[in-house]
């Protein structure tokens, strides 16, 4: 059976950006024909962490994905960052994938335990707690990447496929 993945991006939040890194990397994404695995793309979600949330856990439902690989821009960070957590208030939850296993052999791959405090934190939140409220099987996984360029989008499409792959595999 084929596995299903589920891949969000967010739209721009500020007025000088030209496009969300994000959103450009999973276009990046849905234009290769190597992936052997059923994606479903949600771009641009609002950048509210209540209608994102509320957009992603309907496509969840709908969907019924084996992962969920959540992206957000991280303009200061220069490689793709796997976060383990995020946190809200007191509370903090963990994704159930192995992150290094998962990173392992990539070029330009870290783990973060810093999630941020904007709406990345709040959708990776939002999601990891429905998939645990539901008591779903579902792995989620929140990737920050970086702004692209030229130099750095072919090693950053090659580690980011890397994980796609072995979370279909794992």
């Amino acid at each position: 059976m084929t596995k299903r993945i589920l891949l969000t991006s967010f739209d721009i939040w500020l007025q000088d950006q030209q496009s969300n890194s994000s959103n450009d990397l999973l276009l990046e994404v849905a234009q290769l024909n190597s992936i052997p695995y059923d994606l479903t793309f949600l771009h641009q979600l609002p950048v509210n962490v209540q209608l994102a949330s509320s957009q992603v856990v309907q496509k969840i439902d709908q969907f019924q994905p084996d992962y969920i690989v959540c992206c957000g821009m991280a303009a200061s960070r220069k490689k793709l960052s796997i976060e383990v957590s995020a946190s809200c208030k007191e509370s903090v939850l963990q994704t159930t994938v192995d992150v290094e296993k998962l990173i392992w052999g990539a070029m330009e791959i870290e783990i973060s335990y810093d999630c941020g405090k904007f709406v990345c934190e709040g959708l990776y939140y939002s999601v990891l707690d429905y998939l645990q409220q539901k008591q779903l099987t579902t792995h989620c996984i929140f990737v920050h990447i970086p702004v692209l360029t030229s130099e750095n989008l072919p090693v950053i499409m090659a580690d980011f496929v890397l994980i796609i792959n072995r979370l279909a595999l794992s």
